[in-house]
């Protein structure tokens, strides 16, 4: 990874980022208060737009507690993280659509998902990230990067 695709932030500002969008979406769905998924899309969408070094969320820890309680720092993949914000953005997006169009019970659902996804990702495993690296470097497995790389 060269240092155009390396973004590095605060380990607690990247924790802060993650678990504050997945609080924002069970809230939403316990509250069953879609304000809180338009937040998440709009949070999402900044920080896919923006990149991850200057997330919203990434932003506000570090001008704010990272001041105070700086911590290690973590390199992050750039492209990884946008593709996974992009991605958590179309998701919201989906939920968004579903809310204003859908019957209600099944939106929810949806949203439900979306929590659970993002509970997965909080806690280190970014689905959408580790589908995005596996992909760049020729597939998952050992049968797709033979057939992708020869």
């Amino acid at each position: 990874m060269n240092n155009n695709s390396q973004a590095i932030v605060q380990n607690n500002a990247f924790a802060f980022c993650r678990w504050s969008i997945t609080i924002i979406i069970w809230c939403a769905f316990f509250l069953k208060l879609e304000w809180l998924v338009v937040l998440s899309f709009v949070i999402l969408l900044i920080s896919a737009l923006t990149g991850v070094a200057h997330s919203p969320l990434i932003v506000i820890y570090t001008q704010t507690l990272g001041r105070i309680i700086p911590s290690k720092k973590v390199v992050l993949n750039k492209p990884a993280m946008r593709f996974a914000h992009s991605i958590g953005t179309l998701f919201a997006l989906i939920c968004l659509v579903l809310l204003y169009t859908a019957p209600v019970a099944i939106a929810w659902r949806v949203v439900l998902i979306f929590a659970i996804i993002k509970t997965i990702s909080a806690f280190g495993f970014c689905p959408a990230s580790k589908f995005y690296t596996c992909m760049s470097k020729g597939g998952c497995c050992a049968f797709s990067k033979k057939v992708f790389h020869e």
